[in-house]
Parts: structure tokens; C-alpha cells; sequence
């Protein structure tokens, strides 16, 4: 156990050793994670994987430049020397360099309400092969059939040059279905996908059947859906969507490092009035069980709700250590790792539209003619002028204040900054997403959320004519 390997280990030696060639600040990660990962494609088992590592790494922030080094072995005396490199890497002046004492691999467990490794691997194929039978059998319009089990079991213990030493233990469970059809030379993809912070626990919530009806459902609908429509024109998007809209067009340009560097569209705003009034938008990794909630981040500081923009006020940005030292401020709890062999950064955590005053339904029905997104896809945003474009992967036409046909190929395109400007209704309800993000080659668990809104006026890409201007 975790606690138990750290209790062993005198980090105050460990860390003095790290500064002795310089530098304001030092810490040492410790970590054990276990993973398992099962993935059926066409009816077929074809990957269960089960993993376990181990490693610590080491960094020392002098004259704000990092100084990180790791190993895979967790004893005192291999922390030891990695500080002993750091120091000597400290002293010649250079800044970002890893240094890799690699040695053997073991594994580490952990508790919670349904542990994960106290639940058979049988009985982990069991929960995908179940939800493979509501795939139907022989379905032509299928062109590939997966289904995704995972889990991760990662202990942690803490300590810095400060005085804090602390130990964690985060499990994460996903379970996804993606359903890829084909019909006359058209391919889509129906994708869903549930998880969370929490054991096996997950699957007394929600039901794979479900999950896999609705990713059949999807691809099938847009298999048969109409050309989406081009041009510039009112867009609601569901609560049902997830955040994906506030995360890519908002969150990123609010990381700390992006502001400290001057690169961020809202670099330079705090306490402006960058949105609607009617926008408040928090990054939250205290919500219990979701994705990117955690009880310290990756540096030992305590999980917190950040306010970010309030009533349209710019407020705040997201911190780590390193860059809250930079811009005198406090870390707002978000510096996270991919693991110990990465040095921490700022990211988002849980990060959310909070919900406002308007029934989803008004909204809809107030809006004569546009869009109707149910789900977003993938997209990518520059965080230094806030452009960017997302997939729409359910949508549908909103004709005279009425949802009616779905469309296929649909993109949104516009500017961080004007889109929260131009939301002009904001739902009373709250629907969620999650994924993996990735910044500077590191990927770290989220969710996103936010309520039905509208978005008066924004640039969707399509190959077919709006109905309403025939």
C-alpha cells in the first residue's frame, strides 16, 4: 500500500538532497497504478490487458524554471540519487531536464465502495459481451462494432519542500460503445460513452444496453439523415451534448500557463466583462464522482471549485503551482500529471456552464429557424485567438420553434470570445460529457457540462441550402 511505502521513505532528506544545488521549491511524487482494459470489436474479444506500474518523480522549481527527474523504483534510496541528479542538473543551469533511472515494475491496490480489483476479469468481458447483444447480428449497415471497458487504480503519495505530505488513491471506471455505418458510400459513427471517478459501481447506474442502443441509434439516424445546412444562423445545443463547447472554446484559454505567457485571448482581462451576463462558468474537481473530480490534484493541493467567469466577468484562471508562483497568485488546485514520469501542468478538471433561469423548451420554441445540437464530435481551437471548429455528430434542423429533421456533417466554426458574448439564453438543466484531454503530450481524465443554451448567431459548415430560405 501507498501509505505504507511512503511512511518508509524520509522525503525531507530526500527533498533537502534535491535543493541542495538551488532552487525555491521541491517535491516528490510517488505513485502505483494498476489498469485493466478490455475492448470487443465485431463480436469478438480481441484485447483484455491488465497493467501495473510504479515510480516517483522529482522536481525542483528554481528562479521558476523545473528541474524534474523519475524513476520507477519507490525506495529512499533510489529517490536519493534522483535527487542527487536533480541537484547537480540545478547547479549547471540547465531547466526541463528528465532524467530516467528506470529499474523493475510492481503493482499497488487500493479501496472503494466496488474496487475494481476485487472484481473478476470474467465478470468484467461479461458486462461488454452483455452489451454486445443488442448489437444486432448480421445488420449490413454495420461496419464495425466496439465496445470498451476500463479501469485505472492509482495511489499517490505527496510531499514538498513546504511541510505537506499527503497520500490518495483515485479509481476511474469508463465503459463506451462506438457503433461505425455504412449505407450508398455515407459513413457514420454513433459514439457513447459513460464513467466517471468510481468502482464497478458505475454499472448499478447506468445500463449498457442503453449505452449501446443509443450509439446504434445514432449512427443509424445520421445514416439517414439530410445534408446539414451552410451559413451563418442561430444554434442551440443540448444540455445533452456535455461541455465539449466550454472546455475546447473557453477552458483552455483560461490555463495559467497560457495566460502567464501572454498567448491566451484572456490574457489581460481579469475583472472584464468578456461574455453574457447571463454566462458563469467554474472549473469544479470536488463533484462527486465524475471524471475529473479528485481529492488533491497532483501537487497535494485540495481539490476546490474555481470560479472562472461570474455573470461575464472574467474572475480567475486556472493554476499550478509553478504558474500561480510566476503571476503571485495561489494554485487553484489544477496542476495534474499524466504520471509520474511528467512534470505537472494546469488543466481543467470538471469545467461547466453553470445552469440559468430558461426552460430548454423556450429556448427551442423561441428560436424561429437554426440548429439543434444534440451531441458534439471532436473539434480543436487555437487558445491564442480562440478560433476554432467542433463536429456536430447529432444535430437537427429547428424550423418555425420546432426540433425536426435530423442532418448530417454539420461543423460549428467561430471565436471563443464572441460565442460567449452571443449566448442569449441559457437553460435551468445540466448534462454532462466526458473524455481524456490532451495538452504537451499528456493526456488527463475530464468532464465538461453545461445547460441547453443558444447561441444567436454562429457559422455552421454544411453541403445543403437552409429549408427556410428555399
Amino acid at each position: 500500500m501507498m501509505s505504507e511505502i511512503f511512511s518508509k521513505i524520509d522525503c525531507g532528506r530526500v527533498l533537502r538532497e534535491a535543493l541542495l544545488g538551488g532552487g525555491e521549491f521541491a517535491d516528490v511524487f510517488l505513485e502505483m497504478k494498476q489498469t485493466t482494459s478490455i475492448i470487443m470489436e465485431d463480436n469478438k474479444i480481441e484485447e483484455v490487458l491488465t497493467g501495473f506500474e510504479q515510480g516517483a518523480g522529482i522536481r525542483v522549481i528554481s528562479d521558476f524554471k523545473t528541474f524534474y527527474a523519475y524513476t520507477n523504483n519507490l525506495t529512499e534510496k533510489d529517490l536519493f540519487q534522483v535527487a542527487s541528479a536533480l541537484k547537480q542538473a540545478v547547479s549547471s543551469g540547465k531547466s526541463d531536464i528528465v532524467v530516467d533511472l528506470s529499474r523493475s515494475v510492481v503493482n499497488g491496490m487500493g479501496e472503494i465502495e466496488k474496487h475494481p480489483e476485487s472484481i473478476t476479469t470474467d465478470r468484467k468481458v461479461e458486462i461488454v459481451k452483455n452489451a454486445n447483444e443488442w448489437i444486432p447480428k448480421g445488420e449490413k449497415r454495420i461496419r464495425q462494432a466496439k465496445i470498451v471497458y476500463g479501469d485505472s487504480i492509482q495511489q499517490m503519495g505527496i510531499a514538498n519542500s513546504e511541510g505537506m505530505a499527503v497520500t490518495d488513491e483515485r479509481v476511474n471506471t469508463i465503459f463506451l460503445v462506438q457503433i461505425v455505418a455504412g449505407k450508398d458510400g455515407i459513413i457514420q459513427t454513433g459514439y457513447e460513452p459513460a464513467g466517471g471517478s468510481i468502482g464497478f459501481e458505475l454499472f448499478d447506474s447506468v445500463s449498457t444496453k442503453d449505452i449501446a442502443r443509443k450509439a446504434l441509434e445514432r449512427a443509424f439516424m445520421m445514416l439517414e439523415a439530410q445534408k446539414a445546412p451552410g451559413g451563418e444562423m442561430p444554434v442551440v445545443i443540448s444540455s445533452e451534448a456535455g461541455g465539449t463547447m466550454v472546455h475546447e472554446a473557453v477552458g483552455h484559454g483560461l490555463e495559467g500557463d497560457f495566460n502567464h505567457e501572454r498567448i491566451s485571448v484572456y490574457s489581460g482581462k481579469t475583472g472584464s466583462l468578456i461574455a453574457s451576463p447571463l454566462v458563469t462558468v467554474v472549473d469544479d474537481s470536488t463533484i462527486p464522482k465524475k471524471r475529473g473530480s479528485f481529492r488533491f490534484d497532483d501537487e497535494g493541493v485540495r481539490a476546490q471549485r474555481t470560479m472562472l467567469i461570474e455573470n461575464g466577468v472574467l474572475k480567475n484562471f486556472l493554476y499550478d503551482r509553478l504558474t500561480a508562483m510566476k503571476d503571485g497568485k495561489t494554485s487553484t488546485g489544477n496542476g495534474r500529471r499524466q504520471s509520474f514520469r511528467y512534470k505537472p501542468i494546469p488543466r481543467m478538471t470538471n469545467t461547466l456552464i453553470v445552469p440559468g433561469r430558461h426552460n430548454p423548451e423556450e429556448i427551442i420554441s423561441s428560436t424561429e429557424n437554426g440548429l439543434f445540437v444534440r451531441k458534439m464530435g471532436g473539434g480543436q481551437v487555437n487558445p491564442t485567438n480562440g478560433e476554432f471548429v467542433f463536429e456536430v455528430s447529432e444535430g437537427y434542423l429547428i424550423e418555425n420553434g420546432r426540433v425536426t429533421n435530423p442532418v448530417r456533417g454539420a461543423t460549428l466554426a467561430g471565436n471563443g470570445p464572441q460565442v460567449l458574448r452571443d449566448i442569449d439564453m441559457v437553460g435551468n438543466d445540466l448534462g454532462f460529457a466526458i473524455g481524456t484531454c490532451g495538452k504537451d503530450g499528456q493526456g488527463a481524465p475530464v468532464a465538461d457540462a453545461q445547460p441547453t443554451l443558444r447561441i444567436k448567431k454562429l457559422v455552421v459548415g454544411g453541403e445543403g441550402k437552409p429549408p427556410w430560405k428555399s
